[in-house]
């Protein structure tokens, strides 16, 4: 992992979203290796190329297996150095303006990868920065057994213990929620990024999304990154949200359009925008257009919208992102896509020679 070959797996994730009708996207970036510089700043370069909205979340890890943690002890570093470099890149990157391209978000990698004193220090940097806060939480019951053994709560009950709840924050996964748990999202404003491909793939369960969604709490969707979803389409994320959340035998458990809600109005708000996530009049020209026609949707006249969803997913027709065209006729005009995936795949042999 370097700054020379940073941009590729960046560019390559933040195509197939922008091909599949996404207009914003998020990244935790968490992994710094030890003497190598430059690799957020590689991956805006690479969104902005794209000319999507981006998010990326400045991640960290300070807790190494010689301290009980789960990452290598190379990939880890201490807090200080972790502050000092996210502010930096706040103060360099975060735009707060409406209609703004580009936010950072403070974002420590987990409670069992991140000390006590980095998730309190992040917290307390971001609300004076006056950006969102974000974390993996309750993804697997292997984390919520280190978190009883280590603290004597569990995940979310840590994060509430730590000042971690609140309309500034979203969480990813938050598959192992109880009622207490999801009754607390709600009344906290906590936005949660739910990523039901991600959670199957790694048999990680299906989170309460209805529920939490039911009790009036901030869902919205992620397609996770290329080690747990090896695809990057939102809206095949959008079906597969539709159809987990069927799982349990109820047909109404979600709806086509109750899951196009969550992925664009509920993603909006779990990035504290209130400026995209909607087509009406004050809101940014960002505008996926999606044909019916065609094999796939002949005979779902009745109810277009739905189909889409229920359809088997297809690219984007156009794709509009603060006006600017960056679909058109289902392929890229901002970048090259057969030099993106040319750049994986020669990335990708060279991880599978091990070299």
């Amino acid at each position: 992992m370097d700054p020379e070959s940073e941009p590729a797996p960046a560019s390559g994730g933040l195509a197939a979203q922008a091909l599949s009708g996404c207009s914003t996207s998020t990244d935790h970036h968490y992994v710094f290796p030890e003497g190598v510089d430059g690799l957020m700043e590689a991956e805006i370069e690479a969104a902005g190329d794209i000319g999507v909205r981006f998010h990326p979340c400045r991640g960290s890890m300070d807790l190494g297996r010689s301290a009980g943690g789960l990452p290598p002890d190379s990939i880890v570093q201490d807090p200080d150095t972790i502050l000092d470099h996210t502010q930096s890149l706040v103060h360099r990157f975060h735009d707060p303006t409406p209609g703004s391209m580009l936010r950072i978000a403070v974002a420590p990698c987990s409670p069992f990868t991140a000390s006590e004193r980095l998730m309190k220090d992040s917290a307390q940097l971001a609300r004076a920065l006056g950006v969102r806060l974000h974390t993996h939480i309750a993804e697997t019951t292997d984390e919520e057994r280190f978190c009883v053994h280590r603290f004597g709560m569990r995940p979310l009950e840590l994060l509430d213990e730590w000042g971690w709840l609140g309309p500034d924050v979203w969480l990813a996964h938050c598959v192992h929620r109880s009622d207490k748990d999801v009754r607390r999202m709600a009344e906290t404003g906590t936005g949660v990024a739910w990523c039901p491909t991600s959670n199957l793939r790694l048999a990680s369960g299906i989170a309460r999304a209805r529920a939490l969604a039911d009790e009036g709490a901030v869902v919205g969707l992620g397609v996770d990154g290329s080690a747990s979803n090896d695809a990057g389409n939102m809206l095949a994320e959008v079906r597969q949200a539709m159809l987990v959340s069927r799982a349990g035998g109820d047909v109404r458990a979600m709806s086509a359009r109750e899951a196009l809600r969550v992925a664009t109005r509920g993603s909006a708000a779990c990035l504290g925008r209130e400026d995209i996530g909607s087509i009406e009049p004050g809101r940014r020209a960002d505008v996926a257009l999606f044909t019916v026609e065609g094999l796939s949707w002949a005979g779902a006249e009745a109810d277009p919208v739905a189909a889409v969803v229920h359809s088997s997913p297809a690219g984007v027709r156009d794709l509009l992102v603060e006006g600017r065209v960056v679909v058109r006729s289902q392929h890229l005009v901002t970048a090259d896509e057969e030099a993106i995936a040319g750049e994986g795949r020669r990335l990708g042999q060279r991880i599978a020679r091990g070299g």
